[in-house]
Order: structure tokens, then sequence, then C-alpha cells
């Protein structure tokens, strides 16, 4: 039905099509605090080592099993509009910081959550919402006084933080080894500006492959290629290899216009054979006068010019992907050249070795031993492709942890200490504000125990024993006080080993607060059907547009 207004004069108008709903106030925020809740409600219980993983199917049956906030709200596929902005803050967490991921949305679901009952007590959102940016502001501050200054480069410190990051992941049995790999590569990329370090971690190319398991994991100092060598007659390995990065296709090139060739004799056939023949023997010669034995192509080689090369012992590879190109240049400090003619001796790269090596039923070419590699390859092994997908996404965590401190290098003891700590100040400081403000705050050091209380519960520990333990600590002045879900018990961090960037936390505080504020302050939701008959809508959400919650 269309949605209609009335004029003073009676005449009605229509303000919104046919098929359109519209639901305003408490009931459009209930809607949404809702939809945030069921989301958050979702992946708590993946919080933390002793988290449990989920298994997604897709439409067409691909199986995903993981644990990464981030990664299960992308395959959910949620609807609802608040949903998805819930999704946004898992999504916006993992490509600033990379971890942080769950512990970002609970925190989001529980400043909802405890917002309802401030909302149902007649207090305005909007007070609500300033009391909470107030209240995060305040929770930085207090981070940073328990936070940690490190040597940014110091190699056991880093191993901790990626190790932790890999704590609550499926490998976390080999979570030793593959944090000894993320922190050497990130060290090998990394680069110094201006008493700065920054690092890039699209230097650092990931290969996996199923078989062997996740601690066969091996770091390359240089580049993995996932391709064969071209010519059966080429050598399978060579030592002290120079190596021509060649973006152009050694083929003889097609002209753009069309031309005919009158031949009246086999011998101009054969002329013309033995030329085209000598032009791909000399593209084979000039490679070889610059001293190259290693050719990697953007594109693709004549099988002549493959002969010549076999012949001559030079290896070679085709059909490099463009980012490959210059992840090779990078790493074995050699120019890409346009052109065979452009190829001179400066524009070489060198390697201890490249060689082809059989992986499982395929042969790849391994370029090791470059000479301060500024891009270089970890290769995963894992029984199954789901683990080694798994593990990807792990190794991918722990090198975005390390990037974290090296760039910014102040480190918090985890275990939900340092949420602990924020809501114990943030009460205090409750105190010295007036009116509704002072109990928007306290809600939120309320949620900012939600961590905590979400890492005893996965550990089967009794979460009210555990948050009265917490609690009782902090307030001795036990700061590092935490949650040790191994043991089962209220511990002190600092001797644990258990660290996580301060970078995180504050990420997680930030972007939560944003979104719950977002959602707090909608108060109107018009969803417009596709169809001009709305469909009933699940959990009494808003139909039409794709809306509703699933």
């Amino acid at each position: 039905m269309a949605h209609l207004q009335t004029t003073s004069e009676g005449m009605p108008v229509i303000v919104l099509k046919e098929g359109s709903k519209q639901s305003r106030g408490k009931d459009a925020q209930r809607n949404n605090i809702h939809a945030a809740k069921l989301v958050a409600e979702i992946i708590q219980t993946s919080l933390g080592p002793r988290g449990m993983d989920k298994m997604l199917v897709d439409s067409i049956g691909d199986i995903t099993i993981t644990n990464d906030g981030a990664t299960i709200l992308k395959e959910i596929d949620v609807q609802h509009p608040a949903a998805k902005m819930m999704v946004e803050v898992a999504k916006a967490t993992d490509s600033e910081v990379g971890d942080g991921t769950t512990s970002s949305v609970i925190l989001a679901g529980a400043l909802l959550e405890k917002a309802e009952s401030l909302i149902d007590d007649e207090i305005h959102s909007v007070i609500i919402a300033d009391g909470y940016k107030k209240a995060s502001r305040k929770a930085t501050e207090f981070l940073r006084e328990i936070a940690t200054k490190v040597e940014p480069k110091n190699n056991e410190i880093l191993e901790k933080i990626a190790h932790t990051s890999m704590q609550t992941k499926l490998v976390s049995i080999e979570a030793t080894d593959l944090a000894t790999l993320a922190v050497n590569a990130v060290l090998s990329v990394m680069e110094e500006k201006n008493d700065s370090i920054k690092v890039n971690l699209d230097n650092i190319k990931i290969e996996k492959k199923t078989g062997g398991s996740i601690s066969e994991s091996e770091l390359v100092s240089g580049i993995v290629l996932d391709k064969e060598i071209v010519h059966s007659g080429m050598p399978r390995k060579i030592e002290n290899a120079q190596i021509a990065l060649i973006s152009e296709a050694l083929e003889i090139k097609k002209t753009e216009f069309e031309a005919k060739l009158n031949i009246s004799s086999p011998n101009q056939i054969k002329s013309f054979m033995e030329e085209e023949s000598q032009l791909l023997k000399d593209m084979a010669d000039k490679i070889k006068s610059t001293n190259a034995n290693v050719v990697l192509c953007q594109k693709g080689i004549d099988d002549i010019i493959q002969h010549y090369m076999g012949k001559e012992g030079m290896l070679a590879v085709r059909r490099i992907k463009e980012s490959d190109m210059s992840k090779l240049a990078k790493s074995t400090g050699g120019r890409i050249v346009g052109s065979v003619n452009d190829l001179n001796k400066a524009d070489l790269g060198s390697a201890q070795n490249v060689e082809e090596k059989r992986i499982e039923e395929d042969n790849w070419v391994f370029i090791e031993g470059c000479k301060n590699p500024k891009a270089i390859s970890i290769l995963i092994r894992g029984g199954s492709q789901r683990v080694i997908d798994e593990a990807e996404r792990s190794m991918h965590d722990a090198l975005m942890v390390v990037k974290d401190v090296i760039e910014s290098p102040k480190i918090v003891y985890g275990g939900g200490s340092p949420e602990a700590y924020v809501a114990l100040k943030l009460r205090d400081w409750a105190k010295s504000l007036s009116g509704r403000e002072q109990l928007a705050v306290e809600k939120f050091a309320d949620a900012m125990e939600s961590i905590p209380l979400a890492l005893a519960r996965n550990a089967g520990m009794n979460s009210i024993d555990s948050i009265t333990q917490l609690r009782a600590k902090q307030n001795a002045g036990e700061h590092f006080a935490g949650v040790d879900v191994v043991n089962g018990k209220i511990t002190n961090f600092e001797p644990l080993g258990i660290v996580e960037p301060l970078k995180v936390k504050e990420q997680i505080i930030q972007s939560a607060t944003e979104t719950a504020n977002m959602i707090l302050r909608i108060d109107n939701v018009v969803s417009v059907s596709h169809s001009g008959t709305p469909e009933p809508s699940p959990q009494g959400m808003p139909p039409g547009g794709g809306m509703g919650m699933y």
C-alpha cells in the first residue's frame, strides 16, 4: 500500500511508492538493535583460544571453516541493514589492524544491548551516543596508561605478538613455527624512512599448497612461482642466477595491418622461414650477450626461442602475473624491461638459486637466496584445502599484528585485562560526571567487560564468578589480571607472555563505538520493496529491498 500523508485541507499526498514499509521511533531502534545483537551473538562463541569454529557453506556447496570474525560475517551474507553495519565494523578492523575483528563486533553488540535498557528508561539515544563518544576517548587514554613501549625490532616481543594472534585459530598447535615465519617475513620487507618504519605487506607473497603438515611451511627469501620451466631441454636448476625480467612477448610480432606475400618459388618460402628463425635466434643471442642465464617473461615465449635458450643452457619461465613481476624486481634487484633490445647487464637481477621443485603433483619454480630481498614468499602447507585456507587467514592476522607493533611500538597484555582495567577506570571517572551522561559511561564500562565475559564463557568457566574475581583483582591494583582460559582461572598476564598491540585495542574501541552510535541515531527505517507486493519479513523486520534478517 502507498504511504499517505494528509494536508491541512484533508487532501492525501503520496510520499512513498506502493509496497514501501516504514518503521519509526522506538520500533525502528529496537529492530536495528535486535539485528545487531544477533550478529554479535553469532560470533561471540568464536572469541579466544577456547572459541569454537564456524562451518559456513555457500550456495554452491563450498565450505569455509574459520573463527575469524571478518571472514564469518563476509560469508554468511546478512541482509538486515543494521546487521550489514556490523559486518562493516569487522571489515574496517580487519583492513586497518588485521586482528580483533570478533572483539569489535562483540563490543558493538554489547554497547547496543546496554543502550537498549537506557532507551527503555526514556533516555534519548543522542545523549547515549554522546556519552559513548566521550567514554571511548577516555577509554583510549586509560589504555595508553597501561601500554608498554617496546623496541620495534625485538624478535622476542614480535614473536609473542604473532603467537598470541594465532592462539585463537585452528593452527594454534603450530603457532610457534608460523609466528617465527611471520616475524622474519615482516622484518625482511620493512623500510626505514625519516626515523619511521613502514611495512608494505603486498611485498609478502603467500602461496599455499595442500600436502604435508603446517609445520612444513617455509619462508623463501625470494619468490615462488606456480609455473613450470617452459622447455624440457632447459636445466632444472641454476646457481648464481643472473635474471632477465622481460614484460614483452618473446615472439615475432604480428603486423597491425593486413599484408599478402606472393611467393612464386619454394626457395622464397625457405628464405622467409629462415629469416623468421634468424630473428628469433637474434633475440635469444641478445639475451645471452648480457650473461643472463634465467629469463622470466610476463607474456609468451616462442618455441624456437625456447629451443635456442635451451641449447645455451638458459632457464625460462613464461606468462608470469604482472604483480609477481613487480615482486621479482624488488626481490632480485633487477629491472623489468619492455623490449629485449633495451636489455643490458645493469638490468639483471640476481639470486643464489633458481630451481624447479615438485610440490605434490605440480612443478613450481623457486627463486631463492636473493640478497636483501624487498619482496619475499611464504609457502604454506597443510593436510587439506580447508586447513591451508585457515592457515593463510591466520598468517594474514599474524603479519598484520607484527606490522602494527613495528609501526606503533606499544603493547598491552591479553586475556581481557585491558578491557577490565578500562571498565574499572571508566566507572571511577563516571562519578565525576553529572546527569544522564554518567549512566551512558557506566553502561560503556559494562560493555567493555563483555570481552573477558565472553572469554570466560567460551572456556566453560562460571562467567559471574570470573567477572567478580576479575573486578576484585583490578580493584586491588592488579592491572594485568585477566581470564586465563587455558587453566580456567583469573591470573596476572604479565609473566605469561600473552601480548597484543595497543593499536588493535584502540581500533576495536573506536570502530565499535562509531558503529553503535550510528545505529543508535537511526529512528526511522524506510524499506522499498523491489516488487509491488511486499513479502512478510522474518522477525518483524522491515521487508523489501533484501533487508530482512536471515
